[in-house]
């Protein structure tokens, strides 16, 4: 590692590599200081989705219309309004699909369009149902030799080769209900005893991002120092020159010639700061986002004198707290014959809402004295012999520890399981009458579940008359309790629409620039569809590298 370079990028995220990606095509000496042994943060862990309208394959798929950015434009205005200025916004939707051309033409990446994986407010103006997310193609990554060893560890161990696509997890969440689910699951099978013969490392989802952008540094020649934690910024005149790092026991200074580009993620795993910031009750164990995310760079840009915002925020959603992991609901709530209830045994809002939208409501609930964290998802054996459940198949017993540690409960009738929970005398019984009524009409005249495009999407065509809504009535019962959860924190150094940080006057700190969770969300306090949270970072990373090239040109 040498004492200076034009740029220095922390941390090995998608920001983080796709800002070093971006700077070193344009010619500039960079280096990019990961905390941990491993590359990819939470970008590795995720679903790997991109959210990023009218980019090359929404195009290929014919998922883009003439006024495609303009409706955008409105989307966004419509569900993030002025809690972040609509210049960021603007550029964030006209520069997003030239960084996907961009990454496509360094990279081995390819994306393609997930279908029908509808945006998450799509009734808003502009909204689409047919959505606009993409994702990564599956990769081999034999490319990557001993790297691929860093690769950071996954969200949830799969065998080797087993590759699972968003537009897959769908239809195999149903299991048996539809002949697309065991379908989908032994061509999935299939494909992973091909890789096997074939000698392949195949990776998909967040896996396939993080790898493909690492393979882009590498044939740019930009290093990737590991176990380098950031420790502060060099400031000279107001102005960023460099970072100190800890390396090998020893704190040592590396200057940045032309600027500093922090990508280090948000502070999900600092206890201490989720209890400044956040709603409560709240723990580090009910994230997913990566574990060394403590808010290193967020503390190092503060005390430089950045301007913060939306720290009370994150990317939240419901979450199941199984043993030594958490678990993000992604389907298990949206499924018919379940229903999400409070600490006096009612529902207080549509299960199915988006995964942010829904931890709002959990934490509205928790500010009027009735306990909502935890809640708990209540289903019965029907449910349960049909779904796959947190990664167990439908009728797979769940595991005893999970008994044993509370987060499930059974019980052979509705009362039971009242009583195991503390629940109110007679409220989940009435509670579960009333949904059954809806379940039977098809309409939930209390929350509505079922109604928008995004409710279905994780819903059971078979079902009739909504198939959101299925009647919770033969037993035994099941009770799991829910947390909020989040895949990271939303708020950090404010940025303007060139990825500059800011200072409480709106002044720029000369040198320094943020992208991704280390900065405050381009999407405010919601999330526009599946991959709100990627496509910002890899756009502003790139945006980053692009102004101090022409700042220093």
């Amino acid at each position: 590692m040498k004492e200076s370079y034009d740029v220095v990028v922390v941390g090995a995220g998608g920001a983080g590599m796709a800002a070093a990606l971006a700077a070193a095509h344009r010619g500039l000496d960079t280096v990019v200081v990961e905390k941990s042994a491993y590359f990819g943060g939470s970008t590795a862990r995720s679903g790997g989705g991109v959210w990023i309208p009218g980019n090359y394959a929404l195009k290929a798929a014919g998922q883009t219309d003439p006024d495609d950015l303009d409706r955008a434009r409105t989307y966004l205005d419509a569900i993030v309004g002025d809690v972040v200025p609509k210049v960021r916004r603007d550029t964030y939707l006209e520069r997003g699909p030239e960084v996907l051309d961009f990454i496509r033409e360094k990279t081995p990446l390819e994306f393609t369009w997930v279908p029908e994986y509808a945006d998450y407010l799509p009734e808003q103006p502009g909204g689409r149902p047919r959505g606009r997310s993409v994702e990564p193609e599956p990769m081999d990554a034999r490319f990557l030799g001993d790297e691929l060893d860093r690769l950071h560890p996954a969200y949830t161990k799969a065998p080797a080769n087993l590759i699972v696509m968003q537009r897959d997890y769908r239809k195999i969440s149903l299991g048996m209900r539809t002949i697309k689910g065991p379908l989908t699951m032994l061509k999935v099978m299939l494909k992973r005893v091909l890789a096997l013969v074939l000698g392949r490392k195949m990776y998909a989802m967040g896996n396939a991002i993080a790898i493909g952008l690492r393979k882009g540094l590498v044939d740019a020649g930009v290093p990737v120092e590991y176990e380098t934690p950031l420790q502060d910024l060099l400031v000279e005149d107001g102005r960023v020159v460099g970072v100190v790092v800890e390396h090998d026991g020893q704190r040592r200074e590396i200057r940045a010639r032309r600027g500093v580009i922090l990508g280090s993620g948000g502070f999900e795993h600092n206890q201490e700061l989720r209890e400044k910031f956040l709603p409560q009750p709240t723990s580090t164990e009910w994230s997913t986002g990566s574990s060394s995310n403590t808010g290193g760079g967020l503390l190092a840009g503060t005390a430089a004198g950045a301007a913060t915002d939306l720290l009370d925020d994150a990317w939240w959603g419901p979450t199941i707290p199984l043993p030594g992991r958490a678990w993000f609901c992604l389907a298990e709530r949206n499924l018919p014959g379940s229903i999400m209830v409070n600490a006096a045994g009612k529902r207080y809002m549509n299960e199915a809402l988006p995964y942010v939208e829904a931890t709002h409501e959990m934490y509205k609930g928790e500010a009027t004295g009735v306990s909502h964290v935890p809640s708990y998802l209540v289903f019965d054996q029907t449910y349960r012999n049909r779904y796959l459940f947190a990664g167990l198949a439908g009728r797979q017993p769940f595991p005893g520890r999970w008994y044993k540690e509370g987060v499930v409960t059974r019980a052979d009738s509705l009362a039971e399981l009242a009583g195991k929970l503390g629940l109110p005398e007679g409220s989940l019984e009435a509670t579960v009458e009333r949904f059954n009524g809806f379940a039977r009409s098809g309409v939930d005249e209390d929350f509505h579940r079922g109604e928008s495009a995004y409710d279905k999407y994780y819903s059971d065509p078979t079902v009739k008359p909504n198939c959101s809504l299925a009647p919770i009535e033969k037993g035994p019962f099941y009770a799991v309790k829910i947390v909020a959860g989040d895949l990271g924190t939303k708020g950090g150094l404010v940025t303007d629409e060139r990825a500059r940080v800011l200072r409480e006057d709106g002044s720029v700190i000369e040198g320094l620039y943020a992208a991704g969770n280390v900065s405050s969300a381009v999407m405010g306090h919601t999330y526009p569809g599946p991959g709100g949270t990627i496509g910002p970072a890899l756009v502003f990373g790139y945006l980053a590298a692009e102004d101090i090239a022409k700042e220093n040109a």
